[in-house]
């Protein structure tokens, strides 16, 4: 990724010193490598991520806990905390898009760990607000059970009936 940018500063110093006699043709074909240099880094970087992610969770010992809202959901999402193995793990404050994105559908990985197989304990805590400014707190437990292989949770936040539901995928 170094060599890229420094074969791309090279370039854009070559074409600072020859300005006066570089064609329009020319200048097109420069657009097009480094466009085509912008490319390759932005492939590079998706390759790194999913080779980081493969590193740092191995799916061995991967669980990931998911959060969404069932469909009828007429209220919003203010924050969700969630504990693992009686330690809060996450919590996150959610702005506008994201509630919107959650009543549309959308599920957010909220927490990504490692951890051996066996029971480990799951608590959520969630507080919002009804259209009408009705303000819902809910906490809930689950116990998650860890096999060999992936584990993957959904934490569905049903706010008007302040509960909380665990779906195992």
């Amino acid at each position: 990724m170094c060599r890229i940018l420094l074969a791309t500063v090279m370039l854009m110093l070559t074409v600072m010193t020859n300005a006066q006699e570089v064609s329009r043709e020319e200048i097109r074909g420069l657009d097009e490598q480094i466009q085509d240099v912008k490319k390759d880094v932005i492939s590079l970087t998706s390759e790194l991520n999913r080779l980081e992610e493969k590193l740092l969770f191995p799916s061995n010992t991967q669980v990931a806990l998911f959060v969404s809202l069932p469909d009828s959901a007429e209220f919003s999402l203010e924050s969700v905390e969630v504990k693992l193995n009686n330690q809060v793990v996450a919590h996150h404050l959610y702005t506008y898009r994201e509630i919107e994105a959650l009543q549309l559908g959308g599920v957010q990985r909220i927490h990504t760990a490692n951890v051996q197989t066996g029971t480990h304990p799951l608590e959520v805590t969630y507080f919002g607000k009804s259209k009408s400014g009705k303000e819902y707190r809910a906490t809930a437990s689950y116990s998650v059970e860890k096999a060999v292989g992936p584990k993957f949770v959904e934490i569905q936040i049903a706010g008007n009936q302040s509960a909380i539901n665990f779906k195992d995928w």
